[in-house]
């Protein structure tokens, strides 16, 4: 079992399997792109597994596969076979633009993989072609009804944007109201590549929270899992529930349950804060098992209390690198 120095229980891996994505969404990294790294710096699909593998031993039992783009990468489903076989693992899941997941599904389901989470900010083309920069508003949206329909867990995440698709929250909520999905709004954070950067947002959760509670004053608020990021709510009459991720103003720090292992390997314990060790290396040594163990240890053993904390930890460089880099 993994403890940290605050005495949360860490049981939960967000495991990046590349940097890549195919579109280019614009608060994810600036227009002219970001340099994805060379090959021979990713993690192979034998690395990653190694790496779960002993993730796993010490307590890990939910793994989320993020990229980037996770099925850019053409051998992720040799890693979804494998951990699927994996002792211990009772929960994975998998988070996706839905652009290439389509020929993925059947194989999926086969697998018992079915918690989804698709990234979508827009149901209106034009706004979803002017966030992403790419035209695969059809694609997304085919792919995300058929994994609606056939029975997946689906959670929509939706970013939103002051000033591109807040016109978007309420209609995303009355198209779905007739699918079992949760829709999750998360405050917008400037993790895009340096090229923005904000101290405050005015789509903050109370924000977000009030926008909805005018159009739809007959909501409850749902018990949730004490690990949840998000605070989720059911409108009567919705056959599905909406959430709010207070992603900026971190509300949900005390609980958290989450360590994440970029594409490179870097061990990332909060996603404001610096990467506490890199496992590349240590993979690639003779015997790598018990140093990966060690250096976990040692990473979990020095968390931030908080998001506000790590952020200190290099408050003039925290916002350089771009989401698709840091795994999500």
């Amino acid at each position: 079992m993994l403890i940290d120095n605050h005495n949360r229980q860490i049981n939960y891996l967000r495991l990046a399997v590349t940097d890549r994505c195919n579109l280019r969404c614009n608060y994810c990294m600036p227009s002219e792109g970001i340099d994805f790294v060379k090959n021979d710096k990713l993690l192979s699909i034998k690395e990653l597994m190694q790496i779960s593998q002993v993730l796993v031993d010490q307590g890990i039992d939910k793994i989320r596969i993020t990229g980037g783009e996770p099925f850019v990468r053409k051998d992720l489903m040799v890693l979804l076979r494998e951990l699927s076989k994996m002792k211990g693992l009772n929960d994975i899941s998998v988070t996706t633009n839905a652009t290439l997941i389509g020929p993925h599904i059947d194989e999926l389901k086969e697998l018992g993989i079915k918690n989804i989470n698709v990234s979508l900010d827009s149901i209106n083309r034009e706004t979803f072609e002017r966030i992403t920069r790419r035209k695969q508003f059809d694609t997304v949206h085919n792919n995300l009804i058929r994994l609606i329909t056939e029975g997946f867990n689906v959670r929509i995440n939706f970013i939103v944007l002051d000033g591109q698709n807040e016109q978007d929250i309420l209609p995303i909520l009355e198209v779905m109201k007739h699918y079992n999905v949760s829709i999750r709004f998360l405050e917008e954070m400037p993790f895009n590549g340096g090229s923005k950067n904000f101290a405050t947002i005015k789509w903050n959760h109370k924000a977000i929270l009030d926008h909805i509670s005018k159009q739809y004053s007959d909501f409850e608020k749902l018990v949730s899992p004490a690990t949840s990021t998000s605070v989720n709510y059911k409108i009567k009459g919705h056959k599905g529930t909406f959430g709010i991720i207070p992603s900026f103003s971190r509300t949900f720090c005390g609980s958290c349950n989450r360590l994440r292992v970029t594409a490179t390997g870097d061990v990332i314990t909060c996603l404001y804060g610096k990467p506490k060790t890199n496992l590349r290396d240590i993979v690639r040594t003779h015997s790598p098992e018990e140093n990966i163990k060690d250096a976990i240890l040692e990473a979990v053993g020095s968390r931030a209390k908080t998001g506000f904390e790590a952020q200190n930890e290099h408050a003039t460089t925290i916002f350089d690198s771009s989401m698709t880099s840091i795994g999500g």
